[in-house]
């Protein structure tokens, strides 16, 4: 008969504070979400600067796809929920402390005008699109007249939605990987990233992927300095924080975050573009598919990464 003695519970089956709520759902809206705000900023930006005849696939063709990102991501959001038959008490209030409340408000602000945008340019994707009825012919007709004003919205709109994309996880300070200022800026960073490849795989224009391929080698740039920032001011805080930083720097996801997200997803794609721009030939569709691939293998690995997080007692 051996004797031990118990000093701690600590090892108990789940004594400590585990979170595993956030499963694919929430990643997948998280990606969906950002993808759109990218595609939206620059479908308003570049046609506020009069670029829509040089660059059509930015402002008339992507946005197209923008109302089924969104209305696929709310989806995912919905399953997701517990008390599904009460999600419209988000919109009996307005909470500005939130940032569920500013994402609801976003998306119902967002969701209406990307259709309108959509079915101002319906016509660009389907040539023989004919409205039928008079009221929905006189709708696009007043539309149109309001199209910068639209624009100047849609760009506010969409910043606002890239940054509370990671507002959203930042908030929950029990969480020490999520509670940090620079996951709004990295996860805006990276929705515009991956609106820039979108942009980049469905032109055929050479000059219009030419110019996104700069604009996202840019981009890339910024969420690899603001990686590396994370990061440092993790290293540089409380022990909790060390921790949640060492989950990817020696820890479980160190191998799949730092090969599949930074390599294959920002320098490798990065690498493409500078190749490409010096004029090395290299297929144009490899850096965009790697960089959305990256971009959603982000959004999975900091969402299960935050749950694994903790604070000690």
């Amino acid at each position: 008969m051996r004797e031990e003695i118990i000093v701690s519970g600590r090892n108990n089956h789940l004594i400590d504070p585990h979170l595993e709520i956030w499963e694919w759902q929430i990643p997948m809206y998280l990606f969906l979400g950002g993808l759109a705000a990218g595609i939206l900023f620059f479908a308003g930006l570049f046609y506020i600067r009069g670029k829509e005849k040089e660059y059509p696939t930015v402002v008339r063709m992507a946005p197209i796809l923008v109302p089924p990102m969104l209305a696929m991501g709310l989806f995912f959001l919905f399953l997701d929920l517990k008390h599904k038959l009460y999600f419209w008490q988000l919109y009996t209030t307005i909470k500005l402390e939130s940032p569920m409340s500013w994402g609801a408000w976003v998306l119902m602000g967002i969701t209406p005008l990307s259709m309108m945008w959509a079915a101002l340019h319906i016509k660009y994707l389907f040539p023989k699109w004919d409205w039928k009825f008079n009221w929905a012919i006189q709708a696009e007709a007043f539309l149109q007249k309001q199209k910068k004003w639209l624009a100047w919205a849609m760009v506010g709109l969409s910043v606002i939605l890239g940054i509370y994309t990671g507002i959203l996880l930042s908030a929950f300070n029990a969480r020490p990987l999520w509670n940090t200022s620079i996951l709004g800026p990295l996860f805006l960073t990276s929705g515009l990233s991956t609106g820039a490849a979108a942009i980049v795989l469905m032109s055929k224009n050479k000059a219009e992927r030419h110019h996104f391929a700069k604009i996202d080698l840019g981009l890339i740039g910024v969420e690899l300095f603001l990686i590396i920032h994370m990061f440092m001011g993790f290293r540089a805080s409380t022990q909790v924080q060390i921790d949640a930083a060492n989950l990817f720097l020696g820890g479980e996801f160190t191998a799949v975050f730092w090969v599949f997200v930074v390599g294959l997803g920002l320098i490798i794609p990065a690498i493409l573009e500078i190749m490409e721009m010096r004029k090395i030939k290299v297929p144009y569709m490899v850096a965009p598919v790697l960089v959305l691939v990256g971009g959603l293998l982000f959004r999975f690995i900091m969402t299960h990464a935050g749950q694994v997080s903790r604070w000690l007692y």
